[in-house]
Protein backbone atom coordinates (compact mmCIF):
# COMPACT_ATOMS: atom_id res chain seq x y z
CA UNK A 1 0.00 0.00 0.00
CA UNK A 2 1.45 3.19 -0.78
CA UNK A 3 2.02 5.69 1.99
CA UNK A 4 0.43 8.14 0.35
CA UNK A 5 -2.28 7.92 -2.75
CA UNK A 6 -3.98 10.86 -5.00
CA UNK A 7 -6.63 9.51 -7.10
CA UNK A 8 -7.91 12.09 -9.99
CA UNK A 9 -7.22 15.49 -7.75
CA UNK A 10 -9.31 18.41 -8.74
CA UNK A 11 -8.69 21.61 -6.59
CA UNK A 12 -11.05 24.89 -7.63
CA UNK A 13 -10.42 28.20 -5.99
CA UNK A 14 -12.77 31.42 -6.13
CA UNK A 15 -11.58 34.63 -7.18
CA UNK A 16 -14.18 37.39 -7.40
CA UNK A 17 -16.95 36.09 -10.01
CA UNK A 18 -13.88 33.52 -11.67
CA UNK A 19 -13.30 29.91 -10.61
CA UNK A 20 -9.57 29.25 -11.69
CA UNK A 21 -8.81 25.53 -11.48
CA UNK A 22 -5.25 25.36 -10.15
CA UNK A 23 -5.31 21.49 -9.96
CA UNK A 24 -6.91 19.83 -13.12
CA UNK A 25 -6.82 15.88 -12.55
CA UNK A 26 -3.62 14.71 -10.66
CA UNK A 27 -2.81 11.16 -9.69
CA UNK A 28 0.06 9.44 -7.96
CA UNK A 29 1.25 7.71 -5.31
CA UNK A 30 4.21 7.89 -3.13
CA UNK A 31 5.90 4.93 -1.49
CA UNK A 32 7.21 5.04 2.26
CA UNK A 33 10.90 5.76 1.36
CA UNK A 34 10.14 7.71 -1.58
CA UNK A 35 12.29 11.06 -2.31
CA UNK A 36 9.68 12.93 -4.23
CA UNK A 37 10.55 16.18 -5.63
CA UNK A 38 7.62 18.50 -7.82
CA UNK A 39 9.19 21.38 -10.52
CA UNK A 40 7.08 23.66 -12.49
CA UNK A 41 6.29 27.20 -13.45
CA UNK A 42 4.87 30.03 -11.27
CA UNK A 43 0.96 28.92 -11.30
CA UNK A 44 1.64 25.58 -12.11
CA UNK A 45 -0.14 24.37 -9.06
CA UNK A 46 3.22 22.70 -7.18
CA UNK A 47 2.35 24.72 -4.03
CA UNK A 48 -1.39 24.30 -4.01
CA UNK A 49 -0.37 20.48 -4.73
CA UNK A 50 2.00 20.58 -1.79
CA UNK A 51 -0.67 21.88 0.38
CA UNK A 52 -3.49 19.04 -0.39
CA UNK A 53 -0.30 16.64 0.36
CA UNK A 54 0.55 18.34 3.60
CA UNK A 55 -3.05 18.06 4.41
CA UNK A 56 -3.61 21.99 4.63
CA UNK A 57 -6.13 21.98 2.18
CA UNK A 58 -8.92 19.76 0.76
CA UNK A 59 -9.30 18.96 -2.83
CA UNK A 60 -12.44 20.02 -4.56
CA UNK A 61 -13.11 16.96 -5.79
CA UNK A 62 -11.23 13.26 -5.95
CA UNK A 63 -9.83 10.99 -3.18
CA UNK A 64 -6.77 11.31 -1.18
CA UNK A 65 -5.86 8.70 1.32
CA UNK A 66 -2.71 8.85 3.52
CA UNK A 67 -1.15 5.33 5.29
CA UNK A 68 -4.18 3.97 4.25
CA UNK A 69 -6.60 6.60 6.12
CA UNK A 70 -8.84 8.96 3.47
CA UNK A 71 -8.51 12.31 4.75
CA UNK A 72 -10.53 14.70 1.93
CA UNK A 73 -13.61 14.15 3.98
CA UNK A 74 -11.91 14.50 7.15
CA UNK A 75 -12.35 17.31 10.02
CA UNK A 76 -9.94 20.56 10.78
CA UNK A 77 -9.16 18.65 13.76
CA UNK A 78 -8.63 15.41 12.39
CA UNK A 79 -6.36 17.25 9.47
CA UNK A 80 -4.60 18.55 12.28
CA UNK A 81 -4.03 15.84 14.32
CA UNK A 82 -2.75 13.32 11.19
CA UNK A 83 -0.06 16.71 10.30
CA UNK A 84 1.04 16.57 13.96
CA UNK A 85 1.29 12.73 14.42
CA UNK A 86 2.97 11.89 10.69
CA UNK A 87 4.52 15.38 8.59
CA UNK A 88 7.12 17.77 9.44
CA UNK A 89 7.48 20.39 7.43
CA UNK A 90 9.98 23.20 6.14
CA UNK A 91 9.44 26.27 4.52
CA UNK A 92 11.35 28.61 2.56
CA UNK A 93 11.17 31.58 4.88
CA UNK A 94 12.40 29.90 8.16
CA UNK A 95 9.35 30.35 10.35
CA UNK A 96 11.41 30.55 13.76
CA UNK A 97 10.14 32.21 16.39
CA UNK A 98 12.43 34.99 17.23
CA UNK A 99 11.78 35.02 20.76
CA UNK A 100 12.83 31.30 21.61
CA UNK A 101 16.29 30.12 21.21
CA UNK A 102 17.10 27.29 19.03
CA UNK A 103 16.45 24.10 21.44
CA UNK A 104 13.15 26.16 22.24
CA UNK A 105 11.95 26.69 18.71
CA UNK A 106 12.73 22.56 17.99
CA UNK A 107 10.58 21.70 21.37
CA UNK A 108 7.61 23.51 20.11
CA UNK A 109 5.65 20.69 17.97
CA UNK A 110 6.56 18.03 21.45
CA UNK A 111 4.69 21.05 23.18
CA UNK A 112 1.32 20.51 21.23
CA UNK A 113 1.67 16.97 21.58
CA UNK A 114 1.71 17.15 25.37
CA UNK A 115 5.07 15.59 25.49
CA UNK A 116 6.89 16.91 28.97
CA UNK A 117 9.79 19.28 29.55
CA UNK A 118 12.58 16.82 29.74
CA UNK A 119 11.97 14.82 27.05
CA UNK A 120 11.28 17.72 24.93
CA UNK A 121 14.64 18.94 26.01
CA UNK A 122 16.47 15.37 25.05
CA UNK A 123 14.61 15.25 21.72
CA UNK A 124 15.13 18.48 20.64
CA UNK A 125 18.75 18.82 21.82
CA UNK A 126 19.21 14.93 19.59
CA UNK A 127 17.46 16.62 16.13
CA UNK A 128 19.65 20.07 16.48
CA UNK A 129 22.74 17.05 16.59
CA UNK A 130 21.30 15.40 14.07
CA UNK A 131 21.46 18.60 11.78
CA UNK A 132 25.06 19.79 13.21
CA UNK A 133 23.71 22.17 15.16
CA UNK A 134 24.77 20.71 18.75
CA UNK A 135 26.62 23.76 19.70
CA UNK A 136 24.72 25.94 18.65
CA UNK A 137 21.00 24.98 21.14
CA UNK A 138 21.09 28.07 22.97
CA UNK A 139 21.38 30.58 20.41
CA UNK A 140 18.68 32.82 19.06
CA UNK A 141 17.46 33.64 14.82
CA UNK A 142 18.95 36.33 14.74
CA UNK A 143 22.62 34.74 16.07
CA UNK A 144 22.57 32.17 13.34
CA UNK A 145 22.96 32.43 9.53
CA UNK A 146 20.53 31.35 7.17
CA UNK A 147 21.55 27.78 6.87
CA UNK A 148 21.39 27.62 10.57
CA UNK A 149 18.52 28.49 11.11
CA UNK A 150 17.02 26.33 8.14
CA UNK A 151 18.96 23.47 9.75
CA UNK A 152 16.93 24.57 13.10
CA UNK A 153 13.70 24.61 10.84
CA UNK A 154 14.77 21.36 10.23
CA UNK A 155 15.26 19.72 13.34
CA UNK A 156 12.06 20.91 14.15
CA UNK A 157 10.21 19.22 11.69
CA UNK A 158 11.94 15.84 12.46
CA UNK A 159 11.29 16.62 16.58
CA UNK A 160 8.28 14.46 16.17
CA UNK A 161 9.77 12.03 14.50
CA UNK A 162 7.30 11.97 11.16
CA UNK A 163 7.14 9.48 8.34
CA UNK A 164 6.92 12.21 5.45
CA UNK A 165 8.88 15.68 5.46
CA UNK A 166 7.15 18.09 3.21
CA UNK A 167 9.67 21.52 1.88
CA UNK A 168 8.10 24.25 -0.07
CA UNK A 169 11.12 25.57 -1.66
CA UNK A 170 13.63 24.86 1.32
CA UNK A 171 16.69 26.32 -0.58
CA UNK A 172 14.55 29.72 -2.36
CA UNK A 173 16.65 32.01 0.30
CA UNK A 174 19.97 30.27 0.84
CA UNK A 175 23.00 30.34 -1.53
CA UNK A 176 23.76 27.92 -3.79
CA UNK A 177 26.52 26.21 -1.55
CA UNK A 178 24.08 26.00 1.62
CA UNK A 179 21.25 24.88 -0.52
CA UNK A 180 23.63 21.61 -1.43
CA UNK A 181 24.51 21.14 2.47
CA UNK A 182 20.72 21.23 3.36
CA UNK A 183 19.56 19.01 0.62
CA UNK A 184 22.62 16.80 2.48
CA UNK A 185 21.18 16.64 5.32
CA UNK A 186 17.60 15.92 3.40
CA UNK A 187 19.33 12.68 1.38
CA UNK A 188 20.36 11.80 5.09
CA UNK A 189 17.38 11.85 6.50
CA UNK A 190 15.95 9.90 3.43
CA UNK A 191 18.42 7.40 3.17
CA UNK A 192 19.42 6.69 7.01
CA UNK A 193 16.32 7.30 8.41
CA UNK A 194 13.70 6.48 6.08
CA UNK A 195 11.62 9.17 6.37
CA UNK A 196 9.44 10.03 2.63
CA UNK A 197 10.35 13.67 1.48
CA UNK A 198 8.40 15.40 -0.86
CA UNK A 199 9.71 18.99 -1.93
CA UNK A 200 8.35 21.71 -3.69
CA UNK A 201 11.26 23.72 -5.88
CA UNK A 202 12.41 25.52 -9.06
CA UNK A 203 16.14 24.36 -9.21
CA UNK A 204 16.70 21.96 -11.34
CA UNK A 205 19.76 20.68 -9.41
CA UNK A 206 17.74 20.76 -6.20
CA UNK A 207 14.97 18.54 -7.60
CA UNK A 208 17.68 16.00 -8.47
CA UNK A 209 18.53 14.80 -4.85
CA UNK A 210 14.85 13.37 -5.41
CA UNK A 211 14.40 9.75 -6.78
CA UNK A 212 11.39 11.19 -9.09
CA UNK A 213 10.58 14.73 -10.48
CA UNK A 214 6.95 15.40 -10.93
CA UNK A 215 6.99 18.68 -13.70
CA UNK A 216 3.63 20.29 -13.63
CA UNK A 217 2.01 22.58 -16.09
CA UNK A 218 -1.15 24.50 -15.97
CA UNK A 219 -2.94 22.10 -13.08
CA UNK A 220 -1.75 18.96 -14.64
CA UNK A 221 1.27 16.55 -14.23
CA UNK A 222 3.11 17.04 -17.76
CA UNK A 223 5.92 14.88 -17.30
CA UNK A 224 7.29 12.20 -14.37
CA UNK A 225 11.64 11.87 -14.34
CA UNK A 226 13.32 9.12 -12.67
CA UNK A 227 16.59 10.40 -11.54
CA UNK A 228 19.85 8.05 -10.99
CA UNK A 229 21.01 8.64 -7.55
Amino acid sequence: MPLLELNHIVKKYRNGQVWIEALKDISLSIDEGDFLSIMGPSGSGKSTLLNIIGCLDKPTKGSYAIAGRRVEKMSDNQLADIRNQLIGFVFQSFHLLPDLDAQANVELPLIYRGVGGRERRIRAVKALESVGLGERIHHYPSQLSGGEQQRVAIARAIVGEPKILLADEPTGALDSRTGENIMSIFRRLNKEMGITIVQVTHEENIARYGNTIYRLLDGIIDRIEKVNN
